[in-house]
C-alpha cells in the first residue's frame, strides 16, 4: 500500500509542477489524474495495488465531509444569524449565472453557426 500510495501522491506532485511551470489556469489535481490515466493505458489497466489503496480511498470517503461538519456547528452562530442571506445569495448567485450562461451561449450560437439557430433560438 506504501508503493501504491507513493505512486499516487508522485502524480499529484506531476500535476501540480506541471499546473505550475506550465498550465496555471488548471488545477495540479486535475494534471495530476490526467497524467495517472496516461500512465494506466500505457501499463495496460490499472494495477492492482493501485487499485486496492483507491478502494480504501472510496471506502472511507465520508471522512473528508467530517471537517465540513465541523465547520457548520462551529460556525451555527453565523449561520443562524446570516443563513437566510447567504441562502438568497447564493440563490440569486446561481440564476445570474444560468441566465448569464445561456444567453452567452445563445449568441455564441448565433454567430457560430447562423444557418443552425434563428432568433428566438428556436431551429430553422
Amino acid at each position: 500500500m506504501l508503493k501504491s500510495l507513493t505512486i499516487l501522491l508522485a502524480f499529484q506532485a506531476l500535476g501540480e509542477l506541471l499546473s505550475f511551470a506550465l498550465f496555471p489556469s488548471i488545477p495540479g489535481p486535475v494534471l495530476g489524474l490526467i497524467a495517472l490515466l496516461v500512465f494506466f493505458f500505457i501499463k495496460g489497466g490499472v494495477p492492482a495495488d493501485i487499485q486496492s489503496t483507491a478502494n480504501v480511498f472510496t471506502a472511507n470517503l465520508g471522512l473528508l465531509f467530517v471537517p465540513a461538519a465541523v465547520g457548520v456547528v462551529v460556525f451555527w452562530p453565523v449561520l443562524a444569524e446570516f443563513g437566510l442571506v447567504i441562502l438568497m445569495t447564493l440563490l440569486v448567485s446561481v440564476v445570474v449565472t444560468l441566465v448569464g450562461t445561456a444567453w452567452l451561449l445563445d449568441k455564441l450560437a448565433a454567430r457560430f453557426m447562423p444557418g443552425e439557430v434563428s432568433e428566438g433560438g428556436k431551429n430553422e
